[in-house]
């Protein structure tokens, strides 16, 4: 049995206990890395010799039992940025960019003591839904190799569906973490807006935009989403409430609990197949005493049209910077403004 195969607690449990060490869990995530990543390809950037070092210094020093996540290794959307490892958003313009600091997810990550295993793929700029359009490589659904992971966060949804690390934060702006997470059969939660700090997250529409965890249970999930939740004087948009054990809620017992059901998301167009498994999860829910409601949501049909005109222009606004006027790649091919345009970016 992997180690990855292990939940949270009980890794934490064995690295208290000293049953194994935090480099055990580095050296498995990447043996598996190399043993599959040539088929998979969900990272852009590995962080090998520091991450080895930091599982030496934690296993010297010892685990803290408070510290539910100390020692755990993580991969990263490489949207994030982190101090001193390249962060390029899947993108030729970025493809050596070194950031000078640390987004807060990350300082949280590391107050946590996790380790940073490396950078995964994306779609560039987080602009897409197959992560098959990363000017690096395209990722494979480590369940069928001849299918997509899902996008944008696609490296971060294959990472963790493929054993290469325990678990992984992507971004959302519009389902990236949710559509991979499904496709590659792991959990992929989207926070409510500012309840995660977007403080060193490259922006592709800021009002939609946030960043989350992706995990193998529920319960993993909710252990790393109390990690990177609070608010953050860097970030304005960022929620003043306190953050919650999210995984003392999961107690199993949801008696009386009622559930809306918009008829909308379960009407004409939906997959029959997908329609079949929600109406399945319902019934087992209903197993376990909670009830459920059919409600309307009319204005449905306008989301996906709403959408992309909030997007786009934020996206247009948010990516101008990268131009390769004051850093970043410049073509050696473009002779006037507009090709200089043009061609920088591509």
């Amino acid at each position: 049995m992997g180690l990855f195969e292990h939940s949270v607690k009980d890794l934490h449990e064995k690295l208290v206990k000293k049953e194994i060490a935090p480099y055990d869990l580095v050296k498995e995530s990447f043996d598996r890395i190399d043993a599959v990543e040539d088929k998979v390809k969900s990272f852009i950037t590995l962080n090998r010799d520091k991450a080895l070092d930091v599982a030496e210094e934690l296993g010297d020093a010892g685990i803290d039992p408070n510290n539910m996540l100390a020692g755990l290794p993580i991969g990263i959307k490489d949207n994030i940025v982190t101090k001193n490892l390249r962060t390029t958003a899947a993108s030729k313009i970025l493809e050596n960019f070194n950031p000078i600091y640390d987004a807060t997810v990350m300082q949280k990550l590391k107050a946590a003591q996790t380790i940073n295993i490396g950078k995964v793929n994306l779609d560039e700029f987080a602009m897409g839904s197959s992560t098959e359009n990363s000017y690096f490589h395209t990722t494979t659904n480590p369940w069928n190799l001849n299918k997509v992971p899902g996008g944008s966060s696609g490296g971060s949804a294959a990472s963790v569906a493929a054993g290469e690390v325990l678990f992984s934060l992507g971004s959302d702006t519009g389902g990236s973490i949710r559509q991979p997470a499904a496709f590659c059969g792991v959990v992929g939660m989207k926070p409510t807006y500012g309840r995660v700090s977007r403080y060193g997250l490259i922006a592709f529409a800021s009002s939609l935009d946030q960043i989350g965890p992706i995990t193998r249970t529920v319960e993993d999930n909710a252990y790393l989403l109390e990690a990177i939740s609070g608010v953050d004087p860097y970030d304005s948009t960022s929620i003043d409430q306190p953050v919650e054990n999210f995984a003392a809620h999961l107690t199993g017992d949801i008696k009386g609990l009622r559930i809306g059901v918009p008829k909308e998301y379960i009407g004409e167009g939906v997959e029959p197949g997908v329609k079949e498994a929600v109406l399945k999860a319902l019934k087992t829910l209903e197993d376990l005493g909670a009830t459920w409601d059919e409600v309307s949501l009319p204005h449905s049909e306008y989301g996906v049209a709403s959408y992309y005109i909030l997007a786009s222009s934020e996206a247009s606004s948010n990516l101008a910077r990268f131009d390769g006027v004051r850093y970043g790649y410049q073509s050696p091919n473009a002779h006037t403004l507009e090709e200089l345009y043009k061609k920088n970016t591509c």
